[in-house]
């Protein structure tokens, strides 16, 4: 073989393993760029009912104001503080990798959504897309809220636009190298109609109740973003800010878990942010959730109650120690 035609070769055979390497480790989405659909010019028709929903399913449940608006830490419950409801804030998360803010989603036509159409408010909460094109940082639940119904997804927009406009400047999120790339892998696309499931089914509807309150996204522990196998809302997950350290709970049925608890402690814990004389950490928005109705917290209890227990001792009163489990340092890290 003549040189130039084993240099050829030799060439084709590394650009092959190393297309190879790519498809079967991080795929192609980091280097192509996100999953997009193109954008449509949907528009929702604001009713009263909508607007209740949505008010709802935003102060509520999805937590859309607990993110996107400024909050008093000091408080119990890290109260929103009035008059910044909706205008953005810099997620105080210790150890992001790099600077994420939850935008102004207010009207503002300068700094907020005020020129943002319908469709690009929903193609973010569901897909992850910003309105410029941009892949959403995770922390941002798209993910969860990819099953969401499109009349849910219809209300809580027609509620955002019905926020008072707040101009309220802010940075712009800077994800470092190389997450910033490897976010483009998750957005997925919403092309289908999405239904709502059968509120009368009490286990499916709790299970989406959870969906759209962002449970799993923190009570699964998580390596290098990935769900631990096996790991389901049995918590660990370490979250660091002006509330401290703490790590979230093991929700499962397990002696490790929940499973002393019963419906009629469930409610109490999510109205009062606290287990009896245990106050919880403002990170969990009980303050949001408080706000759900009793037959939605029955109903969110009584998915939890289906969950597969799992052994994972998690105790914020004790000091952290490594989890071979989760793979992160926690209370009561050292009994798995």
């Amino acid at each position: 073989m003549k040189r130039p035609a084993k240099i050829l070769l030799i060439f084709a055979l590394v650009l092959g393993a190393l297309a190879a390497g790519v498809s079967f480790t991080i795929g192609w989405r980091p280097i192509l760029g996100p999953n997009i659909r193109e954008l449509t010019s949907r528009h929702f028709e604001a009713t009263q009912q909508r607007l209740e929903r949505g008010r709802y399913l935003a102060t509520g449940l999805a937590g859309c104001l607990d993110c996107h608006s400024q909050r008093d830490w000091s408080g119990h419950g890290a109260p929103v503080i009035a008059g910044t409801e909706g205008a953005g804030a810099e997620f105080p998360i210790t150890g992001l990798p790099g600077r994420v803010v939850a935008p102004n989603i207010t009207p503002d036509a300068e700094t907020g959504a005020g020129t943002w159409t319908d469709d690009q408010l929903a193609r973010a909460i569901r897909e992850g897309i910003s309105h410029d094109g941009r892949t959403l940082f995770p922390i941002m639940p798209y993910t969860e809220f990819h099953d969401m119904s499109d009349e849910d997804l219809a209300s809580i927009v027609v509620y955002i636009r019905s926020l008072p406009p707040i101009n309220h400047p802010l940075p712009k999120t800077e994800i470092a190298f190389p997450v910033k790339y490897l976010i483009r892998s998750v957005p997925e696309p919403v092309t289908g109609m999405v239904a709502s499931p059968d509120p009368a089914n009490r286990v499916e509807w709790g299970k989406y109740l959870a969906s759209l309150g962002g449970c799993s996204g923190c009570h699964t522990p998580q390596v290098r973003g990935h769900d631990i196998p096996g790991g389901a809302f049995s918590g660990g997950s370490v979250f660091e800010g002006p509330w401290g350290r703490v790590a979230a709970a093991n929700l499962t049925p397990d002696a490790s878990g929940i499973s002393y608890y019963d419906e009629a402690l469930f409610i109490q814990t999510i109205r009062t942010g606290a287990v009896k004389a245990r106050k919880l950490s403002p990170i969990m928005p009980f303050g949001v959730y408080k706000n759900l109705t009793d037959d939605d917290l029955k109903a969110l209890f009584a998915y939890l109650r289906t969950l597969k227990p799992v052994k994972h001792v998690v105790d914020n009163t004790e000091p952290p120690t490594y989890c071979r489990f989760c793979r992160q340092s926690h209370g009561g890290g050292n009994s798995n």
